[in-house]
Formats: structure tokens, C-alpha cells, sequence
């Protein structure tokens, strides 16, 4: 189970084990009490990597050498964006690069957060993965697209969206994982006893049909390492 269906379902099956995937930061969100000791009946696969938005930014500034100020898109509603904001943070200062967090609680927020990116002239922008703002991509995509802004986006459907590139864990491997839980606690497993587990594999899709459209040239050194590139 993923996100927001987590919380439905620890609410509704009680002490039935669930096995999560890709939950951002499982302990935040109140789901386990710690990754090596759930607690609980939940368990499974996390996505949170804090140290994940600090390798989007250096991906930015390969394709991108020249920028100076990167936007952060948030939502502030989900637990895993603060640790994702500090480490963000200090990657931008090692790469002298001006970070601008801004936050979109909701689809209503995410054009003021475009015309804030736009008024402090940011040159890039980086999305947080979140539920609501996947559900948006495609319009992220194409406020960004409209205003000419390289997006680096968490998952690989975003890229196919039309965002410049996609860095992150890879969601098919966490289903796959899962898979060895599920098969454990049909066995009598307890989830108490199966640490969460972080991810281990992590994709890169580049879009080139963006890139031509945005007048950039992707570095051979950044799709030597993409594991998917859309013409």
C-alpha cells in the first residue's frame, strides 16, 4: 500500500498485517515507531531517502551548470519534505546555488507557486514527491514547459509527463519486495519482526523531446546513466 491507503487501512483492518510500499517517512507519518522496530502490524518499503533531493539538485546543475536559484516544490502536509528541505538546503550551499522552497498544500497553491518561481526569476525547479502532486504532473509539467524552467521530478511517470528528468527509488522494485513480506506474514511473520526496509535501486529517465524544447543539450556523462530516455 502506498501513502494516504496506508492510513485508511491501519484505521479500518486493525491487527491484520499490512505491508506498505513506498511510504514517504513511515515513522513521521505514525505508521511504525521506528524503521528496525515497527511495533506494529504495519511494515514494508519506504521511499524516503532525505539525501535523494540533494542528488536531484547536482542531476540540475549538470544539465543546468549555469543556474544560481533552484525552486523547491513541497507540500508542507506530508512528513518526509522537511528532512528532504534541510538536506536540499545544504546541497545547494556546497553547489553555491540559491534554494526558494515554496509550498503547495493543495492543486489550488501550485499556480501561485509558479508565479512566485517566476517573480524571484528561480531557473529550475526541483518537485518533492507527494500523492497530490503527482496527480498533477502533467499540469507541473506544463507550467513549467510554459515557463521554460528544467523540472526534476521524483518518479518515472513524471518524466513521461513531460518533465525534464525523473531521479528516484524505483516503485516496481518496492512492489517487488514487498512481494517476499507479503509471502512472510502468510506464513506467521509478524510485522514487528520485519524491519522497514529503505530503497536499495534508483532510476533516471531523461526527457529529450523537453530538452529540445527548452533549448538545452543533456551531458553525455547524465545520459550515459539513464536508465530510460524518452525521444
Amino acid at each position: 500500500m502506498i501513502g494516504p491507503a496506508i492510513q485508511r487501512a491501519q484505521q479500518a483492518i486493525g491487527t491484520i498485517p499490512i505491508v506498505m510500499v513506498a511510504a514517504g517517512d513511515p515513522v513521521a507519518s505514525g505508521f511504525v515507531a521506528s524503521l528496525a522496530r515497527p511495533g506494529g502490524n504495519i511494515t514494508g518499503f519506504s521511499s524516503m531517502a532525505p539525501e535523494l533531493v540533494g542528488k536531484q539538485l547536482e542531476l540540475l546543475k549538470e544539465v543546468v551548470p549555469k543556474v544560481s536559484r533552484v525552486a523547491l516544490l513541497v507540500n508542507p502536509g506530508n512528513p518526509a519534505s522537511a528532512p528532504q528541505v534541510r538536506h536540499a538546503q545544504d546541497t545547494a550551499r556546497a553547489l553555491c546555488v540559491r534554494l526558494q522552497p515554496l509550498e503547495a498544500p493543495g492543486p489550488g497553491e501550485i499556480d501561485s507557486a509558479f508565479a512566485a518561481m517566476a517573480k524571484e526569476q528561480a531557473g529550475t525547479v526541483i518537485v518533492l514527491a507527494h500523492s497530490m502532486l503527482l496527480d498533477n504532473r502533467t499540469r507541473i509539467a506544463d507550467l513549467a514547459a510554459r515557463r521554460r524552467l528544467p523540472t526534476v521530478f521524483g518518479r518515472i511517470d513524471d518524466a513521461q509527463a513531460g518533465g525534464l528528468i525523473a531521479y528516484g527509488p524505483s516503485i516496481a522494485e518496492g512492489f517487488r519486495r514487498a512481494a517476499t513480506y507479503v509471502d512472510k506474514s502468510l506464513k506467521g511473520s509478524k510485522p514487528v519482526a520485519l524491519p522497514v526496509e529503505q530503497p536499495t535501486k534508483f532510476e533516471l529517465v531523461v526527457n529529450l523531446r523537453t530538452a529540445k524544447a527548452l533549448g538545452l543539450t543533456i551531458p553525455p556523462s547524465v545520459l550515459s546513466r539513464a536508465d530510460q530516455v524518452i525521444q
